[in-house]
Order: C-alpha cells, then sequence, then structure tokens
C-alpha cells in the first residue's frame, strides 16, 4: 500500500510542480491576478509581480498564461529565465520566436524590425499581445531594459501593441531601475504577501479535496504549526504538509496531528 492508497486519494496534493487544478483563489493570489488582468486588458505596457520566493509568482503566471491561451482575443507566450548571464540578444530573439517569426535576421536591428511589424500584425488581427517573463529578476543588464523599453516603444495611435508582465523577486525592482525610463513605465505593481492562517487552512484543505479526500486530513494543532514555519508561503506549506503525510503513512496514523508535524520541522531543522 502507497500513500496515495492509504489516504484515499487520486493524487499526491502538496507536489510543488506548477498544477493548474491545484491552484487555489485566496485572496492574496486573486488580488495579484486581477491586477495584472487590468493592466493587460487595457494596454498599460508593463506591469511587475514582485514577493519573496515560495510565494506562488510561477503558479500566478502559468495560471495566467492557460487562462489567456483559452481566450483567442489573447496572444500570450511566456519566458522563464534560467540564469543571470543571458545577453540582449538572446531575449530579443525569444520574444520574437515566441510571437511566430520563423526566420529571425542576423542581426538585432532587424529582428527588432520584424518584432515591430509582427506586433502590427497582430493588432490589426485584433490580438492582445502578452510577453510574460519570469524569473525576471535575473535580467541584470541595462541593454536588456533598454531593449525592452525600445520595443514598449513600438505604439502606433498612442497604443502599447503589447503588454510586458515581469514576475521576480524583490530586487526586481532594482534592475528595472538600470533603465529609469523603463521603471517610470511600470503602470501596475502587484506584491505578492504570503497567505495568513485563514488563507493557509483554506489550501491545505482544497488541495486535499482536488486530490480526492473529501474530509480533513490535518488536524487544527499541525495547520497552525505548518502555518508558523511556512510563514504563509505555499512552497514551504507543500514541503511541510507533503513531508507530514509520508511520516503519517509511516506511522499508520490516519489523521496528520502535532506530533507528526513536530517531527517533520526536527527533520528539516525547522523546529523550536
Amino acid at each position: 500500500m502507497n500513500i496515495k492508497e492509504y489516504y484515499q486519494l487520486k493524487l499526491l496534493p502538496f507536489s510543488n510542480s506548477p498544477d493548474e487544478q491545484f491552484y487555489y483563489r485566496s485572496p492574496e493570489h486573486e488580488k495579484a491576478f486581477f491586477k495584472i488582468m487590468h493592466a493587460i486588458d487595457n494596454k498599460l505596457g508593463l506591469a511587475i509581480v514582485t514577493g519573496d520566493i515560495g510565494t506562488g509568482k510561477t503558479t500566478i503566471s502559468r495560471k495566467l498564461l492557460n487562462y489567456l491561451l483559452s481566450n483567442e482575443n489573447y496572444e500570450p507566450a511566456l519566458l522563464i529565465i534560467v540564469h543571470s548571464e543571458i545577453s540582449s540578444e538572446w531575449l530579443v530573439k525569444k520574444i520574437a520566436m515566441q510571437l511566430g517569426i520563423e526566420r529571425l535576421p542576423d542581426n538585432k536591428v532587424d529582428i527588432i524590425n520584424s518584432i515591430s511589424r509582427r506586433l502590427m500584425e497582430l493588432n490589426e488581427d485584433g490580438k492582445n499581445v502578452v510577453i510574460m517573463i519570469d524569473e525576471a529578476n535575473m535580467l541584470k543588464s541595462k541593454e536588456i531594459m533598454e531593449e525592452l523599453r525600445g520595443i514598449l516603444n513600438i505604439e502606433p495611435k498612442n497604443t502599447h501593441l503589447l503588454t510586458f508582465v515581469l514576475f521576480g523577486l524583490k530586487d526586481l525592482e532594482d534592475s528595472l531601475k538600470l533603465d529609469m525610463p523603463l521603471y517610470e513605465r511600470i503602470a501596475v505593481k502587484c506584491i505578492l504577501n504570503p497567505m495568513d492562517f485563514k488563507s493557509t487552512t483554506g489550501y491545505i484543505n482544497y488541495r486535499l479535496k482536488v486530490a480526492g479526500k473529501e474530509i480533513p486530513l490535518f488536524d487544527e494543532k499541525a495547520v497552525e504549526l505548518i502555518f508558523k514555519y511556512s510563514r504563509g508561503k505555499p512552497r514551504l506549506i507543500n514541503i511541510l504538509c507533503d513531508n507530514a503525510m509520508l511520516e503519517g503513512f509511516l506511522m499508520k496514523k490516519e489523521i496528520i496531528d502535532e506530533k507528526i508535524v513536530k517531527q517533520v520541522l526536527e527533520d528539516f531543522g525547522m523546529g523550536s
């Protein structure tokens, strides 16, 4: 018998891999989602979402991408920055490819001209273009910021042809300040705060319900400890809950209680 069978689950509920079916509409996440959509629908040009590690920025970016893909009025793309050494040319090429430009010119100026033409085509077709960049705080080059501003400057008839939505840690604003004219173009800022205790409780129970558990698995004291040590950050909540379920399974416990969570905290060096 495995964990899913023991706890009568269809799925493992606390994986940290982005999965839209587990998206929990907490007040914190819904507020950020609404503000981003306001920037997109009104073609405001530049929106940023910042927050600490593990607060759910990547989850929101995937939720947003799937939402936009489901509506033919939007033309969305998502870029994920994996290191800080990328060049402005790399970024411009990636944006061009995401916009469907197949044969890229050899030099950057011609690539940007191709992007301009493509944006105008999409605008004429009634498409609302959205370029999302996850881990954007890793963009550390002034040249990159200037290129982003240059693309935003493509705005015939005083309307932006695309909206950039940048997701990153709080130092993302420092990166944007490398080009102050770009920083001053930020139209919407979202700070993604950790969840409070009520949202943490709802989050845990919601993910369990999606996974097939109709009754609570964690008692109140266990949830209080998880909230205290996760500080309401979804990624840490998932790690603690997943390990508590594993510990509960090994101990053959039907309910995850305070004792089990304390053992997990001790294993992770988090207990007091």
